[in-house]
């Protein structure tokens, strides 16, 4: 099972990722290990505000690539609404 997530970090930014453990992914954000992305690392917190759960990594990263090319707006919609 494949999750694509979306993280509210402290600076109020999104970050949108995939991973097959959400509470772990969530957690190797905060703790700014060489596990987090280098982006979330510039912030004292990630906050999970949405997920969606996929069967195979194939459909999981089409929709990242998705959720990635809408604008902040769109975001925070997709957000608001589920």
């Amino acid at each position: 099972m494949y999750f694509v997530y979306i993280l509210k970090t402290s600076g109020n930014t999104l970050y949108t990722g995939i991973t097959t453990n959400l509470a772990r992914r969530v957690s190797e954000h905060n703790s700014h290990s060489s596990k987090s992305a280098k982006y979330t690392r510039a912030f004292d917190n990630c906050k999970l505000v949405y997920s969606e759960q996929f069967p195979n990594r194939s459909s999981a990263s089409k929709r990242e690539s998705e959720i990635k090319k809408l604008t902040k707006i769109k975001k925070i919609n997709l957000i608001r609404n589920s």
